[in-house]
């Protein structure tokens, strides 16, 4: 048997958090990519620490809430790589605050990049795989697509509606059983994209204990290059969100506006920014948001896991006394 051909990636975000981490993970496994993103040091950054862990990798700047720049980065990736084994997109953007006091502006950024973005992305790559009979697309959803977020209305909408387009791509494809859609769903992931997010809070942004490594989510992502999959739920239990959503979705949303009501009024103060949401870092951000506590994370993630489980039971049982 010879050898295995490296793995053909390409990766959109892939200048900070998800997509960078999965870039360098898919890079230690010789895999040839193709990196786009908005910022040009943030791609430089990633893409040499991808050189450095073994694997080959070209960068695109590109915007992928412009459908006709996408259109490109698809054909250019795959005259460059010979053909694309897995497209991951990972583009996402948050802004948080009721939703009433934030902009409509970013609030139409956010659907534009975390929605309308995979789609294009999408119709990019999907005849290509069509072409080639064979290829995955990743699509980085996150638990907000099963669980709404108060303070977040935009990103809820715009992550419900990308397990929606997911399901019915998925549906359309069926009978090609070798082109794959694959939807991840990370609970909340420490990376830099809680200093870029927008926020009209009031308050300063923090992560809740427990937040993931993104090398946890890029590990999940990599595997799925050799073992599709249609949902892969990092850091929590996929039937506990099903069933939470569908038994009692707004019990859920409830308990979580009173968390975050109090949380805005509890936190350390924090000015009204849009952050990064309309124009990228000028910086390099790397993966890491280096804001978790490792020894803290094992405990923090299993506290979540039984608060999943309580608030899913409680849905259920109302569901049943009614």
């Amino acid at each position: 048997m010879g050898k295995r051909e490296p793995t053909r990636v390409v990766i959109t975000g892939a200048s900070s958090g998800i997509g960078a981490a999965t870039a360098i993970a898919f890079a230690r496994r010789g895999a040839r990519l193709v990196l786009a993103a908005r910022g040009e040091a943030g791609l430089a950054d990633i893409a040499e620490r991808c050189r450095a862990a073994g694997g080959r990798a070209d960068t695109r700047v590109v915007d992928v809430t412009d459908a006709v720049a996408v259109q490109a980065l698809a054909e250019e990736a795959h005259t460059l790589l010979g053909a694309i084994d897995l497209w991951f997109s990972c583009v996402g953007v948050g802004v948080v605050g009721r939703y009433h006091e934030v902009p409509l502006a970013d609030h139409a950024r956010v659907i534009q990049a975390n929605l309308l973005s995979h789609m294009n992305e999408a119709h990019a790559v999907v005849p290509i795989f069509l072409a080639q009979d064979r290829g995955t697309w990743v699509n980085m959803i996150s638990v907000g697509g099963f669980v709404a977020t108060p303070y977040a209305a935009a990103y809820a909408a715009s992550k419900f509606g990308l397990r929606g387009f997911s399901e019915a791509l998925r549906g359309e494809l069926s009978r090609h059983p070798d082109v794959h859609v694959c939807d991840v769903y990370p609970t909340f992931v420490d990376t830099p994209g809680i200093d870029h997010a927008g926020n009209y809070s009031g308050a300063r942004l923090t992560l809740p204990p427990g937040a993931l490594a993104p090398d946890t989510v890029a590990k999940a992502v990599v595997r799925l290059a050799r073992h599709p999959r249609d949902t892969t739920v990092v850091g929590a239990p996929a039937l506990l969100l099903k069933l939470g959503q569908f038994a009692a979705p707004n019990l859920i949303a409830a308990v979580m506006n009173g968390f975050m009501d109090s949380w805005s009024t509890r936190a350390p103060r924090g000015e009204n920014t849009p952050g990064a949401i309309h124009e990228p870092t000028a910086g390099a951000s790397g993966p890491d948001g280096h804001r978790r506590d490792p020894h803290r994370g094992r405990k923090a993630a299993a506290a979540g896991a039984i608060a999943l489980a309580a608030m899913a039971g409680v849905a259920l049982w109302r569901g049943r006394t009614k």
